[in-house]
């Protein structure tokens, strides 16, 4: 048994069935919802609970500070079979130690019906204070991405490291948009919001919800509005005090190999992008129509290039305010 960390449907068969097949074993997931509830989980689990965590990166010092990761060797992993920029992802890294293997990632910019507006109304995040935008724009409930979204529309780069000046202000802009939200929203019902048309703009998420429902005939998409967009980024470490510590890499493995960064990128509801050059070059061979939706074909315009035209800002906690603060804001905003 690999007992599994993870934020949901990450241990779904088509993920995980392959390795379980080729090691006699199962792997068993506790799941979560949010950076805060894994590290309560953490911290309230005896040694031994858990073997794998499945972590956003903004998160990854949180766990190393905890001593809840073990150090990874970078041998053991095909690093060299990346991009370039995700070889030595800068926040998997503490004093030139590895703790982390990028799984997958993906941008966040604004969401949006695009029977209601087209790319253009919505090409700066301005569009959500729009008159058209009143009542239409959906939240989801998580301060991280929909507060970083706003600090880009100030101009902020980085988005999470704020000077008082530069957070009062973020804050003042985020409070203007009361008047316009139709409601804060876990994962689902962001889904079920796009669908019915209750949301028609959505900030801080991206192509792993609009992808899906676009196959299914609902007519949204995501842009990376002209103030730039935020990167998630998920990350598989190995829980310290594991006995099972090579089952466990050989997990981290089977998931980062050609054929597990395939089926991470093709998961049916939660498409992806994923890091490793080598699962590019087999998802061109062998899915030629999910390539091109997930715009990573080698030989075009690709996902790489909102990165490389420096577009994206890394998805990261607060380094001046405390998490707390972000919260207490976040919170205060729901209730005005």
């Amino acid at each position: 048994m690999l007992n599994y960390l993870s934020w949901p449907g990450n241990a779904d068969p088509y993920l995980v069935e392959a390795f379980e097949k080729a090691h006699g074993v199962k792997v068993r997931v506790k799941e979560y919802v949010g950076g805060d509830q894994m590290l309560a989980i953490l911290n309230q689990s005896p040694p031994g609970s858990f073997d794998v965590v499945l972590a956003d990166a903004e998160y990854m010092h949180l766990l190393h500070e905890g001593e809840y990761l073990e150090e990874l060797n970078p041998a053991d992993y095909a690093l060299k079979d990346f991009w370039p920029e995700f070889q030595k992802f800068p926040l998997h890294w503490f004093d030139g130690k590895l703790y982390g293997v990028m799984t997958d990632f993906g941008y966040l910019g604004l969401s949006y019906n695009t029977k209601a507006f087209s790319a253009k109304e919505v090409s700066s995040y301005t569009a959500l204070w729009s008159e058209k935008a009143k009542g239409k724009v959906g939240l989801f409930d998580w301060y991280l991405p929909a507060m970083g979204s706003i600090s880009l529309l100030n101009g902020n780069r980085p988005p999470f490291d704020l000077s008082k000046a530069q957070y009062d202000a973020m804050v003042k802009k985020l409070y203007s948009l009361k008047p316009q939200t139709a409601g804060f929203f876990t994962i689902a019902d962001i889904f079920s919001s796009l669908t019915n048309g209750r949301a028609q703009l959505v900030p801080g998420i991206g192509e792993w919800i609009t992808l899906g429902l676009r196959m299914n005939g609902v007519p949204v998409d995501t842009i990376i509005p002209q103030e730039g967009g935020l990167q998630w980024t998920e990350s598989l470490s190995i829980i310290k005090g594991t006995p099972k510590r090579d089952l466990a890499r050989k997990f981290i493995q089977y998931t980062t190999s050609p054929e597990g960064q395939v089926r991470m990128a093709t998961k049916p509801d939660n498409m992806k992008s994923i890091p490793s050059m080598a699962g590019w070059k087999l998802l061109n061979q062998t899915k030629p129509r999910e390539t091109e939706l997930l715009r990573m074909n080698l030989k075009a315009q690709n996902v790489m290039d909102e990165y490389k035209a420096k577009k994206i800002a890394f998805r990261q906690l607060p380094s001046k305010q405390s998490i707390e603060d972000w919260n207490e804001v976040w919170s205060n905003f729901k209730s005005l």
